[in-house]
């Protein structure tokens, strides 16, 4: 068995954390602020006060606990996920919930019960760390919290024979993160990318295509954005040096730290924020940044100003992921729920709903019935020369986070 070491949060750290409680990605979408401490809140917070208590893991890399499957005798399912994240009708109802149903009698206990990370991991660590239920049958969380679950062994591995459609469609970008090689324990929700957003009015019609145009590029000097999430605004910096973001050093991210600390000391990055910078992006405060796709799709149907680029140095995917938890007494049901969208017609639903990458491939003639412009959109549908610039940021270790996020807690002002 495994015992927790906890981290501890120094002080730059810690304001670091609080940060991107007040500015993270999810101020405007409801989806994880707390991407930005990497999992260092999760240790303090969480892991800490489990190892303070003596509580082991219940296990490591064993395909997790589970329980009696009561899937054949109940007919339901527990879903917890991110607020705004599934889709629905004007009748407040959620219609590909509501098929699945229908088509499989199944009933769906649908929760929008994640505001982020870490206070969802607090509220399911007692009973994962006791080897109870939790009371969830399947649970959505961002890839870097997904990875640790993994690792202490408390979620259940996941029965291919049940999952046809998931096998068989998921993306070839998704397919094999470091952290759950050929998803025997997870698949993605949705993918998450970093790319450059700019708006041409501020820019005067330049196109920004670059990070190197947005570290150095005079024009731009106190109108520039990056993100408080490390792995977003590192790994962009890594792929513009010419490093790999799944296979770099710690001399290559010391690097990165000093390319970005040049353009602070300069004055060229106005501030680090969570996606609060849209509404500067949408004025023109900010000329040029680095923003997660779903933000732009959603700025670009109000402002034609606003444009995006993929950098030919690649840019940086993560993803919220799918997950059947220890001793879930629902794992088939689960299992069919995630099944199902990985069909190309309830995926196609659910990426236009809420225009974050789909990880379904054979969706465009189905989503192109219902929403034309999302399916020619290469940020939902990332096309072939895009997808294979997509770069996803290496697992970290407890001791490489910890000291990663020192570093960046420093450079972005914490």
């Amino acid at each position: 068995m495994e015992q927790y070491e906890p981290d501890r949060l120094s002080p730059a750290l810690r304001a670091a954390w609080h940060r991107s409680l007040r500015g993270g990605r999810d101020a405007l979408t409801g989806r994880s602020l707390l991407r930005a401490t990497g999992g260092a809140a999760v240790a303090a917070g969480g892991l800490g006060a489990l190892s303070a208590c003596g509580i082991p893991a219940a296990g490591r890399g064993t395909g997790g606990l589970a329980a009696e499957d009561r899937s054949a005798k109940e007919k339901r399912v527990t879903f917890s996920n991110w607020t705004e994240y599934m889709d629905v009708d004007d009748d407040e109802r959620r219609p590909t919930l509501d098929a699945f149903t229908k088509r499989t009698g199944i009933t769906v206990k649908y929760t929008e019960d994640i505001n982020d990370n870490s206070e969802f991991f607090g509220k399911i660590k007692p009973q994962l760390a006791a080897g109870q239920d939790t009371g969830r049958d399947l649970i959505c969380v961002t890839d870097w919290l997904a990875a640790r679950l993994i690792r202490f062994g408390w979620v259940q591995k996941l029965d291919p024979a049940h999952l046809p459609h998931a096998y068989a469609n998921l993306s070839a970008q998704f397919r094999s993160p470091d952290w759950d090689p050929g998803r025997a324990y997870s698949y993605p929700w949705t993918g998450i990318s970093a790319v450059i957003a700019y708006n041409k009015k501020a820019t005067d019609g330049k196109e920004i295509t670059s990070v190197s145009q947005l570290l150095d590029e005079p024009k731009l000097k106190g109108r520039v954005g990056f993100l408080s999430e490390m792995r977003d605004t590192v790994g962009m910096t890594l792929l513009d040096l010419g490093k790999d973001p799944a296979r770099f050093s710690d001399d290559d991210f010391d690097a990165a730290i000093a390319r970005l600390q040049k353009a602070v000391d300069r004055w060229q990055i106005r501030r680090f924020t969570g996606n609060d910078y849209t509404a500067d992006l949408d004025k023109g405060d900010l000329a040029a940044c680095v923003a997660w796709a779903g933000d732009v799709v959603q700025l670009k149907l109000s402002n034609p100003d606003v444009e995006f680029a993929i950098p030919d140095s690649g840019y940086i995917t993560s993803t919220d992921n799918l997950l059947v938890p220890n001793k879930a007494r629902h794992k088939r049901n689960a299992e069919r729920l995630i099944d199902y969208y990985y069909e190309p017609g309830p995926a196609a639903r659910l990426a236009a709903y809420i225009n974050y990458v789909c990880p379904v491939d054979g969706v465009r003639d189905a989503l192109a019935r219902i929403d034309p412009k999302a399916a020619r959109n290469p940020l939902i549908l990332p096309d072939k020369e895009m997808a294979a610039k997509s770069h996803a940021f290496r697992s970290l270790t407890p001791k490489e986070e910890t000291a990663y996020e020192e570093k960046f807690a420093r450079l972005a002002g914490a």
